[in-house]
């Protein structure tokens, strides 16, 4: 972070910025979000960014690992409350239904808006 309190790359904006627009009970996974970031080999570097992310109203919690696992970034019991309280239901270190839950981006799958016929 900066001074300022913003995030010091043009890339922790982008990850913040794709962060922010996970809804609520639906969950990205680290490279998800690299990707729709604009750098998906950057997975590692999304996991650093969710770790010192101490900015409000980003749901840092909706990021997961590969294949619905928790990840090793943050309290993982905080991150399984907060998923729950979302409907979301944490069996060991995986979600449950991860297909189910796991979010296209804002501009695939079934949330962007279609045109009516």
């Amino acid at each position: 972070m900066n001074r300022d309190g913003r995030p010091a790359t043009r890339f922790a904006r982008r990850v913040l910025a794709v962060v922010r627009r996970i809804p609520a009970g639906r969950v990205a996974t680290y490279g998800d979000v690299a990707a729709l970031a604009g750098r998906p080999l950057a997975w590692r570097a999304v996991g650093n960014i969710m770790r010192g992310c101490t900015e409000p109203g980003i749901p840092c919690h909706r990021v997961v690992g590969a294949g619905g696992r928790l990840g090793g970034y943050g309290d993982r019991a905080v991150k399984r409350g907060l998923l729950a309280a979302e409907g979301i239901r944490v069996a060991g270190d995986r979600l449950q239904r991860f297909a189910a839950v796991r979010w296209p981006g804002p501009d695939r799958g079934p949330e962007r808006s279609r045109p009516v016929l």
